[in-house]
């Protein structure tokens, strides 16, 4: 028996289960038993949100950790990845919903912490910021991420608005003060790495779409909406019409704004910074995937956005995912040649979850079998 398959595996995160390092060394050891010769390259990926600084780790660039507040204010640390001038900072390491561990406070979260890990990477000399946006547990519009950065919201007096919930200050503020910006600002380029295309307002905006997963009630919706509306007011209604603007709460909306920010695909910004073109080109097999391959992978996640790659490359793709939800026909018009679902070996969901790291070594050992050997 010869082996003749070069592989890169790209997965993403199996949410709840495994992040995106431990699907690719999972699948690793399942091709190594039955392909021991096998060439395999282990590219973990993410799409902007959760898990994107922990891909460029895994890369090789240089993990840092900074201590900023969580999403209500409590101390706590978060890390971001630097290569060169570049820094990629992840809205969900410093602010996310993950942060508050079961705790839903719609009405207080901020995205503060944001700010100030920006600023510790511009202090560091970084000229190009992307910010990985995605797991947001708040909907401020971004105002707590700038006002860490130097911005003064100020009210219908003139005055500094006053530390309060993110509806407070919001509909509070009447005009702005950008002297006190942190100087590195007008200095670097700022991309939003993101897989929504949501504008800040109305029915498909930040907070119909994403306010209920972070705990708020139709009341506290609609304040929402009112806050992020005189907010949208201040800083420039055309920007809230951008799609991208309603990701994480708004922050998007804020970053556009003020950072004059621009919006990108989060796969093809971190598939580009990892050079991945590259690695295909000495590449026979590409592996990707995600904990449930459904209609909304479709609308911008990773693992299209590896088989797009792959396919641009002349390189067959394949996708272990925890479950699909696609048919076969729309598999293959998607890019992949076929797909590996955890749930054919366990069909019970919450024990696939529980056991995803050994159903994945099974996954790998069929992916040796079937494409890594003669027979």
């Amino acid at each position: 028996m010869t082996y003749r398959t070069r592989v890169v595996l790209a997965p993403d995160k199996f949410k709840g289960s495994l992040a995106a390092p431990e699907v690719a060394a999972a699948l690793a050891a399942g091709i190594a038993r039955v392909a021991p010769g096998a060439q395999v390259r282990q590219v973990p990926v993410a799409d902007g949100g959760d898990g994107m600084v922990e891909a460029f780790a895994a890369a090789g660039w240089e993990r840092v950790v900074v201590s900023a507040p969580g999403p209500t204010g409590e101390p706590s640390t978060a890390v971001y990845a630097v290569q060169g001038s570049t820094a990629v900072v992840e809205l969900a390491a410093a602010v996310g919903l993950v942060k508050l561990r079961g705790r839903l406070e719609p009405l207080r979260a901020n995205t503060f912490g944001l700010g100030v890990v920006i600023a510790h990477a511009l202090d560091r000399g970084a000229r190009e910021i992307v910010l990985g946006l995605g797991g947001s547990a708040s909907t401020d519009g971004g105002a707590g991420m700038l006002r860490a950065l130097g911005l003064r919201l100020l009210d219908a007096a003139g005055a500094e608005v006053a530390d309060g919930s993110s509806v407070e200050v919001l509909r509070s503020v009447v005009s702005v003060d950008r002297a006190g910006l942190h100087p590195g600002v007008s200095q670097a380029r700022f991309v939003l790495a993101c897989d929504v295309d949501n504008p800040l307002l109305g029915p498909a905006g930040a907070v119909a779409v994403y306010a209920p997963q972070k705990g708020a009630s139709a009341l506290q919706m609609v304040q929402l909406e009112a806050a992020l509306g005189n907010w949208a007011a201040v800083l420039g209604k055309g920007y809230a019409e951008i799609g991208g603007a309603g990701a994480a709460g708004g922050a998007g909306f804020g970053a556009l704004a003020v950072l004059g920010a621009r919006v990108r695909s989060g796969i093809e910004v971190l598939l580009e910074l990892l050079e991945f073109p590259t690695l295909l080109l000495t590449a026979d097999l590409v592996v990707t995937g995600e904990g449930s391959l459904d209609h909304q992978s479709m609308h911008g996640k990773a693992p299209v956005g590896v088989a797009a790659a792959a396919k641009r490359a002349g390189v067959p793709v394949l996708a272990a995912v925890g479950r699909t939800l696609l048919s076969p026909g729309e598999i293959h018009a998607a890019g992949f040649a076929a797909a590996y679902s955890l749930s054919d070996l366990e069909p019970n969901a919450a024990t696939s979850i529980a056991n995803a790291n050994a159903l994945l070594q099974r996954v790998g050992e069929q992916i040796a079998t079937d494409y890594l050997t003669d027979r």
